[in-house]
């Protein structure tokens, strides 16, 4: 009776940890949906790295020069210079 115990229970131990490698919290479908998260994040953040690059890049054009007011006047509020023509193409 008792040499029959010891491979139940040893079976019973190797279902449990199974069942924690494929359905627990450590699980291979968990460690892949984690991993696919973790690369959303990541592109989200370099999305946003280019994004204040380009913000803070801008900031220090208008800190320096009146360029980027006057590239900014013109194409915003539509800024036109004594004697100039004003001429805007629509794309179709």
């Amino acid at each position: 009776m008792a040499s029959r115990v010891v491979p139940v229970v040893l079976l019973a131990l190797l279902a449990a940890l199974q069942g924690q490698l494929w359905l627990g919290r450590g699980s291979a479908p968990h460690v892949h949906e984690m991993q696919r998260q973790i690369d959303a994040q990541k592109a989200a953040n370099q999305q946003a790295r280019q994004v204040n690059a380009r913000l803070s890049s801008e900031v220090q054009d208008l800190k320096e020069g009146l360029d980027m007011v006057e590239e900014k006047a013109r194409s915003e509020l539509g800024m036109v210079k004594p004697n100039e023509v004003y001429v805007q193409f629509t794309p179709r």
